[in-house]
């Protein structure tokens, strides 16, 4: 059986993790009997740092968002792409390499940065001859990622695209825009269409529920508009939403399945959320205008302000109601013309990224891999 390794970071939940987890699915689903492992670079080769570093990140973003992201941007995101991580290079490169010669993989998937650096600097030196793939997670690609020596790219939209081209001179036969691949249960779009008399709208902020739900909702005033909260794993907020006791509020727990979260998408006129790669992809793809009221310090910011440009998401004023803004949206004929317009264009450029097409592109590449001569 030919064997896929797939390289997320961190054994934290996360859009790494899913976007690996969906790609997994799509060949499973296909009957490709291929054997998908996972592996967290950082837990290999020491599993009590690996435990550090994710509690460290935690309480770094919570306890002091700014210099977070002044250091993301310092040491991922800058125009600097010939960065260098010597340090690292030392810590990590034989773990991987040792990784590679113990799993012997027809192919690698990088869904994070930091494993695609080792693998594209051993690729360069001729000690790694499995094909890789970068797809990344995000609405950008930083610095972190390996580049020049990987053999295709899954990129999340065309800008994505030109700047491989134009700034690292990758060939542009390299490169699919696939958008940031979510599960195939969100590919159908089945919604009915906005109701005629009420707004449903979906809040969601991730697995621990976003920041300020039950502040926002306190101040909803507008009949008019029902709210379906996802309040994640956060049981304390599932309560708060309860005790308001309101027939337009309607308490959601944490959804695992991506059928329900699918038919909760196909109910919504719209949704609330954070800029993260994987629920923006999600929604768009079932057709939802999203409003972003917060987002985490680094990728998140720089996520939104792609969006923000392409016109794909709405930005909160946090000096007006939700209320207000959201029925202010769709009154406004010439907002929604302009979203629907975006969206149209990003679903266009991304239909290469249809589960079948990333399949058949994986298969083709596990029985030409040099791995198998």
């Amino acid at each position: 059986m030919k064997k896929i390794l797939f390289f997320p970071l961190l054994r934290l939940p996360s859009g790494h993790h899913q976007v690996a987890d969906t790609i997994a699915g799509y060949l499973k689903n296909r009957d490709f009997e291929v054997d998908c492992k996972k592996i967290d670079l950082l837990s290999e080769w020491n599993s009590v740092v690996e435990s550090i570093v994710t509690n460290s990140y935690l309480k770094w973003i919570h306890h002091s968002p700014k210099t977070y992201a002044w250091i993301y941007k310092q040491m991922a995101y800058t125009s600097e792409s010939g960065r260098s991580y010597k340090y690292y290079d030392f810590l990590f490169l034989n773990k991987m390499k040792q990784i590679l010669a113990d799993e012997k993989p027809d192919l690698i998937i990088c869904t994070h940065g930091f494993p695609s650096y080792f693998l594209n600097l051993l690729k360069s030196k001729n000690e790694c001859n499995v094909p890789v793939i970068n797809v990344y997670t995000d609405f950008f690609i930083n610095d972190v990622w390996g580049k020049q020596y990987i053999d295709y790219h899954f990129v999340p939209n065309l800008g994505a695209k030109d700047y491989l081209i134009n700034t690292n001179r990758i060939s542009e036969e390299k490169i699919i825009v696939t958008g940031i691949p979510t599960n195939e249960a969100f590919d159908t779009k089945i919604r009915d269409g906005k109701n005629a008399t009420k707004i449903s709208v979906l809040l969601s902020g991730g697995s621990v529920g976003l920041g300020n739900i039950s502040e926002i909702l306190q101040k909803s005033k507008n009949d008019n508009i029902e709210f379906y909260v996802l309040s994640g794993k956060n049981k304390k907020l599932l309560h708060e939403i309860e005790l308001l006791n309101s027939e337009n509020i309607h308490p959601l727990p944490y959804i695992s399945s991506r059928e329900e979260m699918n038919e909760l998408y196909s109910k919504v006129d719209a949704i609330v959320t954070k800029p993260g790669g994987g629920t923006i992809s999600e929604a768009l793809k079932k057709g939802l205008p999203i409003f972003v009221n917060s987002a985490l310090p680094g990728q998140e910011e720089i996520n939104l302000n792609m969006l923000i440009e392409l016109n794909l998401v709405q930005k909160l004023d946090e000096n007006k109601s939700l209320d207000e803004q959201i029925t202010e949206f769709f009154n406004d004929k010439k907002l929604v013309e302009q979203f629907q317009t975006a969206l149209q264009q990003y679903l266009t450029e991304i239909a290469a990224g249809n589960p079948d097409k990333i399949s058949e592109l994986i298969q083709s590449l596990i029985y030409k891999s040099p791995a198998n001569d």
